[in-house]
């Protein structure tokens, strides 16, 4: 437990950095997606989906400690909600480190809040994309790139769900973010992806050296590493 809690501590370091390297700006607003967008979705797979989630949380909660709510009117509650973007990461780590079929709820939840919504409603098919965690369900333990777009579209669907409601962004936005999610998600799935190869090599040089704890995992199928050892 105490090696644990040591990696949990390291990740939440290197997360921290991560997440002061930017991607993208998310439109219709100042919030960036970073490096850590990246990064958080494995944490659960290596640390355990507790450990993981509690790691992205203190991580966004350093953040906000050293930053402050950037962008943000303080004097709305909702926007405030809104800036707390550890939710979608949250979801999305969790989507990543379990199979699980109750989390299929979460994006399901999502397309109803946002179709509720007097504007979501006006661009329904906009929500379609959170049907991909759906689609991926079947594959995401043989195919890493099915379980990081579900990972990622979960992320997109609370997120989603909780900006309509936060910001009400008018529908010709909706429109135009269409071919942005597209191009974005698939370079996050990609991301997450060699992230995810790139962690376990790592892992494996450090179990090779007798310095990974056994209570740190990884998936030996995505481990070149030791396939060349």
């Amino acid at each position: 437990m105490k090696s644990k809690i040591l990696f949990a501590i390291a990740f939440v370091i290197v997360g921290f950095i991560a997440l002061q390297i930017p991607v993208n700006v998310l439109a219709g607003s100042r919030v960036k997606f970073t490096f850590f967008d990246l990064l958080a979705p494995i944490s659960g797979a290596f640390l355990g989906s507790a450990f993981g989630i509690v790691s992205v949380l203190a991580v966004t909660v350093v953040n906000l400690a050293l930053h402050g709510f950037s962008g943000v009117d303080k004097s709305s509650a909702v926007k405030l909600v809104a800036t707390l973007r550890f939710l979608p990461l949250i979801f999305g780590t969790w989507a990543f480190a379990k199979k699980e079929g109750k989390l299929l709820i979460v994006p399901a939840l999502a397309i109803l809040a946002f179709n509720l919504h007097p504007i979501g409603r006006t661009v329904w098919y906009y929500s379609l994309f959170w049907t991909i965690p759906f689609l991926m369900y079947p594959f995401r333990e043989r195919f890493l790139l099915a379980r990081a777009l579900s990972s990622t579209f979960t992320a997109h669907a609370v997120g989603g769900a909780v900006w309509i409601w936060a910001f009400n962004l008018p529908a010709p936005i909706w429109k135009s973010l269409i071919g942005v999610v597209v191009l974005e998600r698939s370079v996050f799935a990609l991301g997450i992806s060699a992230m995810y190869i790139l962690s376990n090599n790592v892992l494996a040089i450090l179990a090779s050296k007798k310095l990974l704890p056994k209570s740190i995992k990884f998936d030996k199928k995505y481990n070149y590493f030791l396939r060349k050892a």
